[in-house]
């Protein structure tokens, strides 16, 4: 036998092992992911594999200047190059030519003043992609470079950068008493750095015309019926006649399609009657996608002698760069959260977002609420050191807990187990020193090469308590809506709601499993003909999507069960669902789902909608979140001192889940955040000089990689369930990202003395000179 019939051979025999095993199913058990195979083969149909017929190829024209005036576009030696079948600029978008999340404040393409480095000016479209590209650069610009407004600081005396100003918005936050004082005071000024999604794919899509004169547009969209609605105002269209189908969503921390992609690609399909792709390359995703907003943040927190919390006042400043997008959304999380999970009887916080010349800013996992949460722990650690105890002690003196109440007036209606979650990390065993051994120097900061000695390596030990919100806020109408229907005893869920890596399509089979006790369920691909099921973030889908997916699987159980029930004299609710078999309370009726199944076709549709919320009045009051997840991270750091390089030892982590209904899958997605804290906490920062993208590419953006990814240790998940909550369960993604960042500071803290006031760390903000 050849080897590479041994190998066919003993792949199938493992394959045949494997389905002999029992599969898991329903709520509270690991049911893999459908498309792990496809993903790990490389057979997964991602946007950038995307073809058609007669194929057109997309390029953009991006602005070299981060502020400069058109005085002129030339599009003449573009469009007499051979291969060239389009050219668009703004005069060619025939809707509004305005757009946004939020705020429709964003230019599909600049016209008279270009705003940042990377904006759109133009779009080409060729029968190859050298050709797309040269026939941009062909395109002639004449500029007037403009002086950049760089400093959210200066944004508020510069002249205006936009028609609606430079101010996006502000929250003044007031709660208590303003002349409360405490017996100590500490005071910080933080900053906090731009952090880009850095998706491992980057932006793809095709855009195909339709006969009657609409569009499709095939694209990785997180938000499918939003970027219809947006396409279809660029566009001049009625929604119907432009279609969203979403393809391969290679993961998503951020608004994962940008639609300064979306709506060239789609005006240059309309326009020259042929399907038209587009495939960013790294550079143009750095230039045209929205960062973490960079944050500027002064705190005053005053304290009794006993180290309880008396007042806190902050100033927040958001760095919006050029277009509003989500800052407004940002702006309300930092400032709703600024005291952290503590309870604060006074608190006064003033919070800016402004526009300037920068990279635009948006929606990043745990957006807002990363940047308050490292200058509050920041805060907490000063007091403690004031006060002379442990700052996990300090720390819980003033834990808040379910009932207490935010600095907004709302009450915390959820389960909020904060000190069991501190307690749970603090009691954590320690993880051993390394050896001062040739055999374990890759265990010293730099790595085994590293040019540090181990006598100048500290050990430190640090904390961070976070919170977040989950579902949009201020009176957004998160609403959901889901269909299940069941054939030949095979269930189908169709829902809108974007896989974008947060495990939504394995949830969803797990509820109708659960349900329905149906083994094969599959979950449609999603596209606009499906009624909305809004953006995936902020652990949406979970309960928005998840709650409507179980809602239909029990209109569907009870036509399933209603004509059993009459058969037998009795209540369909005396009937239930077990290990795939129907049974009645008193034993009568034992059957198999599949045998009553068999030759019905049954459906119903569903929607779920939380609970309203309401938008912050003019004093920062209001009920604005529907719920809210909780975080402690203790950080174990070592530092060379003398390099001020940074190794993450461990991570120990215990959050609040509500109910965990797939271990595997929420392990992944907790190691996941945490590690994409590792890199706000260490090495990503987009550099900006003059509001220029330094380096925008993956050399010079420093990700973090399997090497710096620390022991992540999950040492304690509390179940207490939110009864609000589909499920009682809580999002899991964004807590830990906004925590890890904070306690790797305050072991480097710990480990140096020194202030550490500034995310990603610097080496220079860890050394430790003598004298």
């Amino acid at each position: 036998m050849s080897n590479e019939a041994a190998t066919v051979q003993a792949a199938r025999a493992a394959e045949d092992a494997s389905r002999a095993e029992p599969v898991p199913r329903g709520l509270g058990t690991s049911l893999p992911a459908s498309d792990t195979r496809a993903k790990t083969e490389g057979t997964f149909p991602y946007a950038a594999d995307l073809w058609a017929e007669g194929l057109l190829w997309a390029a953009v024209l991006r602005s070299p200047h981060p502020h400069a005036r058109i005085v002129s576009i030339d599009t003449t030696h573009a469009r007499e190059m051979p291969g060239v079948r389009a050219v668009v600029t703004h005069e060619d978008v025939p809707g509004d030519p305005l757009y946004g999340r939020g705020r429709a404040d964003r230019p599909v393409f600049a016209s008279d003043v270009v705003r940042h480095h990377g904006e759109a000016i133009a779009a080409v479209a060729a029968d190859h992609p050298d050709t797309a590209r040269l026939a941009a650069a062909a395109v002639i610009v004449e500029y007037e470079v403009l002086d950049p407004v760089i400093d959210p600081e200066q944004a508020f005396e510069a002249e205006p950068l936009h028609p609606d100003g430079n101010l996006i918005r502000h929250i003044p936050l007031r709660h208590g008493d303003p002349d409360a004082v405490g017996d100590l005071v500490v005071e910080g000024l933080y900053r906090i750095g731009r952090q880009d999604p850095a998706p491992i794919g980057a932006e793809a899509g095709l855009a195909v015309p339709r006969p009657d004169g609409g569009v499709e547009l095939y694209l990785a969209s997180t938000d499918p019926h939003g970027d219809r609605d947006t396409a279809a105002a660029a566009f001049d269209l009625e929604p119907d006649r432009v279609k969203i189908v979403v393809t391969g969503v290679p993961g998503a921390v951020a608004d994962r399609e940008d639609q300064s992609f979306q709506l060239p690609l789609g005006l240059l399909a309309l326009r020259t009657g042929c399907p038209v792709k587009l495939t960013a390359t790294r550079e143009e995703s750095f230039l045209g996608h929205a960062h973490r907003h960079p944050t500027l943040l002064r705190y005053r927190h005053h304290a009794d002698a006993e180290g309880k919390l008396v007042k806190v006042e902050a100033q927040i400043l958001l760095d919006a760069g050029a277009y509003a997008d989500s800052s407004s959304e940002a702006l309300a999380a930092a400032v709703a959260f600024a005291c952290g999970p503590y309870v604060v009887p006074n608190a006064f916080i003033e919070g800016w977002a402004v526009r300037t010349n920068n990279p635009p800013s948006g929606h990043v996992r745990g957006e807002g609420a990363l940047q308050v949460c490292a200058a509050h722990e920041a805060q907490m650690d000063k007091l403690a050191k004031k006060l002379g105890l442990d700052p996990a002690e300090l720390r819980l003196r003033n834990v808040m807990a379910t009932g207490d109440v935010l600095p907004t007036g709302q009450t915390v209606t959820c389960p909020a187990p904060v000190a069991e979650l501190l307690e749970a990390v603090q009691d954590f065993p320690l993880p051993p020193l390394p050896k001062d051994t040739p055999a374990e120097e890759w265990l010293l900061p730099g790595g085994p090469e590293g040019a540090g000695e181990p006598g100048a390596v500290r050990r430190g030990v640090g904390y961070g308590l976070g919170m977040v919100h989950m579902l949009g806020g201020e009176g957004a109408d998160e609403v959901s809506t889901a269909t299940v229907k069941v054939q030949d005893g095979v269930a189908t869920v169709l829902c809108a709601a974007v896989e974008t890596g947060q495990g939504f399509t394995t949830l969803a089979r797990q509820i109708v499993q659960e349900v329905l006790g149906v083994d094969e369920v599959r979950v449609a691909p999603v596209d606009t003909d499906q009624p909305p099921a809004g953006a995936g973030c902020r652990g949406r889908h979970t309960w928005v999507s998840g709650g409507a997916v179980e809602r239909a699987a029990k209109m569907v159980r009870t036509q399933l069960l209603q004509p059993l029930a009459h058969t037998f004299g009795m209540s369909a609710e005396l009937l239930q669902i077990t290990d795939g078999r129907i049974t009645s309370y008193d034993g009568v009726l034992s059957t198999p789902v599949a045998e009553a199944l068999e030759g019905k076709e049954l459906w119903a549709t569903a929607q779920c909608r939380p609970h309203p919320t309401e938008p912050l009045d003019d004093f920062g009051q209001g009920d604005a979140f529907v719920g809210m997840s909780f975080c402690a991270i203790r950080a174990v750091v070592d530092v060379d001192i003398e390099i001020g390089s940074v190794r993450v030892v461990e991570l120990a982590v215990a959050q609040d889940v509500g109910r965990v209904l797939n271990p595997a899958q929420l392990a992944a997605r907790i190691e996941a955040g945490v590690t994409q804290g590792v890199g706000a906490a260490l090495t990503e920062n987009l550099r900006t000089p003059r509001g220029l993208i330094r380096h925008p590419d993956l050399t010079g953006y420093a990700l973090p990689t399997a090497l710096d990814a620390p022991d992540i240790q999950i040492v304690k998940l509390v179940e207490e369930r939110d009864v609000v909550a589909p499920f009682g369960a809580k999002a899991v993604s964004a807590v830990p990202v906004v925590t890890s960042p904070a306690a790797i500071a305050s072991a480097v803290r710990a480990a140096t003395g020194r202030p550490v006031n500034r995310l990603p760390i610097r080496p220079q903000a860890a050394v430790v000179t003598s004298g």
